[in-house]
């Protein structure tokens, strides 16, 4: 396998990729913020909650669903800093896979990656982070 990467390139390749799906994996994890509510363990983050409250109308009471999952619109995540917070973390795992994907190919593709397109997969990386 030829490879447009030096040592360091490679390295970096490696842990870009690492990294990027580091950050995948706390994207899509409901546990940013940890808690109890209603003597139940809660917890949420950006687009996933678990144990969450719900009105019972039948009984007039807030019941605890113990389970785990995503809000069911983009307009039902709390609040608007939620909604941002959820926008741009996405674009960023985006940005850090699109860039540890292109240098991972460099490691098995001849002439893919420059000086100057590494630079710039550098400065989206750190856009992306």
């Amino acid at each position: 396998m030829a490879s447009s990467l030096t040592c360091a390139g490679v390295v970096w390749a490696f842990l870009s990729f690492l990294c990027a799906a580091a950050s995948c994996v706390g994207f899509f994890m409901p546990y940013w913020l940890l808690g109890s509510q209603l003597e139940k363990s809660v917890s949420f983050g950006t687009f996933r909650r678990c144990s969450y409250p719900v009105r019972d109308e039948n009984r007039q009471t807030t019941v605890m669903v113990e389970q785990c999952g995503r809000y069911a619109s983009f307009q039902a995540i709390p609040s608007a800093e939620w909604r941002i917070c959820t926008v741009v973390t996405g674009l960023g795992c985006g940005l850090l896979l699109l860039v540890a994907l292109t240098a991972l190919m460099g490691c098995c593709v001849s002439e893919l990656i420059s000086r100057t397109v590494g630079r710039v997969a550098g400065g989206i990386q750190f856009l992306g982070g």
